[in-house]
């Protein structure tokens, strides 16, 4: 079986782990730390915040920017569910917009026109490691006087105008769940470059603790919770963390090879990167004509394959939720959904393994009709 994605686990990674167990600090501490502080460094952000899962970072983004009844926060609707189910976790109604075809990222425009005088937020995605367009982020920002949360789940290593993502909006937040190619097994890592948000979010990821404490001075400054990210898991991603050049620039010479042998297979087509972007490929995505039937081949050829995100309108959770708020007719969405492919990749993939997908690939073009045949402006 060729497999959708394997963690970069080597026994540089085992051994950094090793000495963790070893220290009988298992927490989160000093390992952790570490991790921060390389991934800080990596991206070029003042502060970045280790959690225990995307989900929970995004949470706190939303709360530490006093989000919650009676606002309103504008979400696309072709993204995975915790983009959106924070927003009516921290109590705020959650407004989905629209996805161009092209690229699976926000509709700018859809977004411009969905925001009313209760909107406080856009959560707007940075989907499989595409970077967001951010000269026009900056200005419906500016004109609008809105926060960007952004979530940069699947955008490790992604680069817009030279500038990494998590360094470019209010606050961005990544995952590091093992389908990443930086992973801790569950885990997120929260950025940003404003101090009083760093304390408040470190805070209350250590049940409201203050910041500057020790044991024998411990106090605590408000209500918080346990979102901490062990020394253990930590330990794993710090190792990815010292690799991450190599690992990026394999993901990135795999996408280029499937999509110069894709381009022209009739129902394949390339999705677009946002101009001035530098896309980190944490999933390489197509968008392919009679989608499931691929999937449904790569698997008795013995090669994983899967869909790319989920069109939220389309369920029960987000559709019959008096929280949240469809605008428009999701057109783009619905087809992202149908169509997106995501192809296998992984940092030990041979070249064998590739051409062997791309060959099955091939094998399929006569069921493709034209990936965007069907599509309805």
């Amino acid at each position: 079986m060729i497999s959708l994605i394997k963690p970069y686990i080597t026994d540089e990674v085992k051994a950094e782990v090793n000495k963790v167990l070893d220290s009988g600090h298992l927490t989160e501490g000093p390992v952790t730390h570490e991790f921060e502080e390389k991934f800080r460094d990596y991206i070029g952000c003042t502060y970045a915040i280790a959690v225990c899962n995307c989900t929970v970072g995004l949470e706190m983004a939303l709360r530490v920017l006093d989000i919650g009844p009676g606002d309103e926060v504008i979400v696309p609707d072709y993204t995975y569910p915790a983009s959106a189910s924070v927003v009516n976790i921290v109590g705020a109604t959650a407004v989905f917009v629209d996805v161009d075809p092209q690229t699976m990222l926000v509709d700018y425009d859809a977004l411009e026109n969905a925001i009313t005088d209760k909107t406080r937020a856009v959560i707007p995605v940075s989907l499989f490691g595409n970077p967001l367009d951010w000269e026009r982020l900056r200005k419906i920002r500016e004109l609008y006087g809105l926060y960007i949360v952004e979530d940069a789940a699947c955008a490790i290593g992604a680069e817009y105008d030279g500038e990494k993502v998590g360094n470019l909006a209010d606050i961005s937040v990544f995952s590091l769940h093992p389908r990443k190619f930086i992973t801790t097994g569950e885990g997120g890592l929260i950025t940003t470059n404003n101090s009083e948000w760093s304390d408040w979010m470190l805070s209350y990821k250590h049940f409201g603790m203050g910041v500057q404490y020790s044991r024998l001075s411990t106090s605590f400054d408000r209500i918080g919770t346990n979102y901490k990210l062990s020394n253990i898991q930590a330990a794993v991603g710090l190792v990815q963390m010292r690799h991450i050049h190599e690992l990026l620039e394999k993901r990135r010479q795999i996408a280029q090879n499937y999509y110069e042998e894709l381009r022209d297979l009739p129902g394949i087509t390339i999705p677009d990167t946002t101009q001035h972007g530098k896309h980190s490929y944490q999933s390489c995505c197509v968008l392919a004509q009679d989608r499931d039937k691929v999937i449904n081949h790569l698997a008795e050829k013995g090669i994983q394959s899967q869909i790319g995100t989920f069109a939220l309108h389309m369920h029960k959770g987000f559709n019959e939720n008096p929280n949240c708020h469809i605008q428009g007719r999701m057109s783009g969405s619905r087809y992202a959904f149908d169509h997106c492919l995501t192809l296998p990749m992984y940092y030990e993939m041979t070249d064998e393994e590739q051409k062997y997908v791309i060959e099955q690939l091939k094998e399929l073009s006569f069921i493709f009709r034209g990936a965007y045949a069907n599509y309805d402006n």
